[in-house]
């Protein structure tokens, strides 16, 4: 992960308030066991009147396609801005649900410690990576070792988790019985 290219795109973020938080593999890493990962992904409350004013302001140095971005919003998916320099990819998940809400007011700074320097952001909290590996395990088949690897993690790892908040959540997103295997095999 390139710190530089990691730090531009959060100083944009914040520059235009859009509100966000580090989600999937580099969250999970930072709350569970360390893994590599070949891009970034950020939850974020953009809007489709976001997308000309990213793009400007990320500037010539980015893949930042502003048709792309607001296709993507209005479809409720996530699109991708690349750092042309690094190569460096980010996944961009635009905000639509009630947990998504949740989850971007309970994000916490973090310091990451990247190779080529830390960057401070907003992390989502050990729960909500939690849940969302699990939505995301759910809605890959059931069949990914990496993110099963990743869910059994945080939960070993994390031992004083708010497990009524994850609880609440799990039984309203649907996987509560993903959640009792993953406790139980975290156990084993």
């Amino acid at each position: 992960m390139n710190a530089n290219a990691f730090n531009a795109l959060l100083d944009t973020l914040r520059k235009l308030n859009i509100e966000h938080t580090v989600v999937g593999s580099v969250a999970s890493s930072a709350h569970g066991i360390e893994r590599s990962t070949v891009d970034t992904d950020l939850l974020a409350r953009i809007k489709v009147f976001h997308a000309n004013r990213l793009s400007a302001d990320l500037g010539n140095d980015w893949y930042a396609d502003p048709d792309q971005m607001r296709a993507a919003i209005e479809s409720q998916r996530s699109f991708n801005l690349i750092h042309i320099p690094s190569g460096e990819k980010f996944d961009i998940f635009p905000a639509f649900e009630e947990f998504h809400a949740s989850e971007l007011s309970r994000a916490i700074e973090y310091v990451l410690p990247l190779a080529d320097g830390p960057v401070r952001a907003r992390v989502s909290s050990a729960e909500d990576v939690l849940l969302a590996k699990l939505r995301w395990y759910q809605a890959g088949g059931e069949v990914s070792d990496r993110q099963w690897s990743d869910i059994t993690g945080i939960l070993c790892i994390n031992t004083g988790l708010d497990m009524e908040y994850v609880n609440g959540w799990a039984g309203r997103l649907g996987v509560s019985q993903l959640l009792a295997k993953a406790i139980a095999d975290s156990q084993t």
